[in-house]
Protein backbone atom coordinates (compact mmCIF):
# COMPACT_ATOMS: atom_id res chain seq x y z
CA UNK A 1 0.00 0.00 0.00
CA UNK A 2 1.03 3.66 -0.68
CA UNK A 3 0.10 6.95 0.57
CA UNK A 4 -1.80 9.13 -1.15
CA UNK A 5 -3.03 11.26 1.16
CA UNK A 6 -2.73 12.46 4.85
CA UNK A 7 -4.78 14.91 6.95
CA UNK A 8 -7.21 15.71 9.62
CA UNK A 9 -10.39 16.92 7.01
CA UNK A 10 -12.99 14.72 8.09
CA UNK A 11 -15.25 16.18 4.79
CA UNK A 12 -12.02 15.58 2.30
CA UNK A 13 -10.57 12.01 3.63
CA UNK A 14 -14.65 11.56 3.18
CA UNK A 15 -14.80 12.71 -0.66
CA UNK A 16 -11.60 11.57 -1.38
CA UNK A 17 -12.93 7.65 -0.32
CA UNK A 18 -16.06 7.92 -2.27
CA UNK A 19 -14.28 9.00 -5.21
CA UNK A 20 -12.36 5.97 -4.89
CA UNK A 21 -14.92 3.40 -4.30
CA UNK A 22 -16.85 4.93 -7.55
CA UNK A 23 -13.58 4.27 -9.48
CA UNK A 24 -13.38 0.91 -7.87
CA UNK A 25 -9.82 1.30 -6.35
CA UNK A 26 -9.22 -0.71 -3.14
CA UNK A 27 -8.37 1.65 -0.88
CA UNK A 28 -7.68 2.01 3.64
CA UNK A 29 -7.70 4.66 5.68
CA UNK A 30 -5.21 4.51 8.46
CA UNK A 31 -5.42 6.20 11.60
CA UNK A 32 -9.26 7.38 11.73
CA UNK A 33 -9.49 6.50 14.75
CA UNK A 34 -6.46 8.06 16.93
CA UNK A 35 -7.10 11.17 14.50
CA UNK A 36 -10.72 11.60 16.04
CA UNK A 37 -9.10 11.22 19.90
CA UNK A 38 -6.42 13.47 18.84
CA UNK A 39 -7.97 15.54 15.97
CA UNK A 40 -8.15 18.61 18.11
CA UNK A 41 -4.30 19.38 18.08
CA UNK A 42 -3.78 17.53 14.75
CA UNK A 43 -1.36 15.23 15.46
CA UNK A 44 -1.90 12.52 13.98
CA UNK A 45 -3.40 13.29 11.12
CA UNK A 46 -5.80 10.18 8.81
CA UNK A 47 -3.81 8.50 5.70
CA UNK A 48 -5.54 7.09 2.54
CA UNK A 49 -3.50 4.58 1.00
CA UNK A 50 -4.05 2.16 -1.64
CA UNK A 51 -2.09 -0.53 -3.53
CA UNK A 52 0.55 0.01 -5.16
CA UNK A 53 -0.60 -1.26 -8.72
CA UNK A 54 -3.02 1.37 -8.58
CA UNK A 55 -1.18 4.57 -7.38
CA UNK A 56 -0.84 5.67 -10.76
CA UNK A 57 -4.93 5.68 -11.61
CA UNK A 58 -5.87 7.05 -8.20
CA UNK A 59 -3.15 10.08 -8.76
CA UNK A 60 -5.05 10.66 -11.25
CA UNK A 61 -8.33 10.35 -10.48
CA UNK A 62 -8.23 12.91 -7.48
CA UNK A 63 -6.08 15.28 -9.77
CA UNK A 64 -9.07 15.23 -12.64
CA UNK A 65 -11.24 16.12 -9.22
CA UNK A 66 -9.36 18.86 -8.52
CA UNK A 67 -7.56 17.36 -5.42
CA UNK A 68 -3.81 16.83 -7.04
CA UNK A 69 -2.81 19.75 -4.30
CA UNK A 70 -3.54 16.98 -1.84
CA UNK A 71 -1.41 14.43 -3.03
CA UNK A 72 1.84 13.22 -0.98
CA UNK A 73 4.61 13.03 -3.13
Amino acid sequence: MVELVRSNDVALVGMIEALLQDADIPHQVTDRNMSAIEGSVMAIPMRVMVPEEREVEARQLLTDADLGTWLRP
